[in-house]
């Protein structure tokens, strides 16, 4: 099982995701850490990547998701996956196969603006998050999220509604 956390900058994917797979007792993957140097270096220059740009990327992810889909793994992967195309590329198209799980943090530009003026440590630049609302295009058949409790309540949340989904799949 494969759960595809996706949403924009700051809406909590990695804290959500790390706190979801200890729950859950799954591999967490954050998908920035496999973002080129060079990427990672446009973001933090307030540069927004181009499709080009995120091509390698996604086809890297891609390679993981298929060798953890073959070998059975459950894992969470914390990954924005603005657009339908990159989810379609990762293989959370609308006709996925039951085993990859999306499911969407959603918040607000105000609420996520205030969560990102208290991050340290990150290459992504807060003036970029306008781009990234730009570019959202909000999946419809996501298990959805508001990102405005905390995020442990999140995390559970999450898991509550995954337990759902995968007991609704079962029957």
């Amino acid at each position: 099982m494969i759960l595809l956390l996706m949403g924009v900058s700051g809406s909590g994917k990695t804290t959500v995701g790390r706190l979801l797979a200890e729950n859950l007792a799954w591999k967490f993957v954050d998908a920035d850490d496999y973002h080129p140097p060079a990427n990672k270096e446009k973001m933090h220059r307030d540069i927004p990547l181009t499709d080009a740009d995120r091509a390698p990327w996604l086809a890297t992810l891609r390679q993981l998701i298929d060798q953890w889909h073959s070998s059975g793994e459950n894992v969470v992967l914390a990954c924005s996956a603005l657009k339908q195309s990159y989810r379609d590329q990762l293989g959370f198209g609308h006709n996925r196969p039951p085993e990859l799980i999306l499911a969407y943090l959603k918040g607000s530009i105000e609420t996520i603006r205030q969560r990102i003026a208290h991050r340290r440590e990150h290459f992504m630049n807060p003036d970029l998050l306008q781009s990234q609302f730009d570019a959202l295009e909000e999946p419809r058949d996501a298990i959805l999220v508001d990102v405005g409790p905390p995020s442990e309540e999140i995390a559970d949340e999450l898991a509550s509604q995954l337990k759902n989904t995968l007991s609704v799949q079962r029957r």
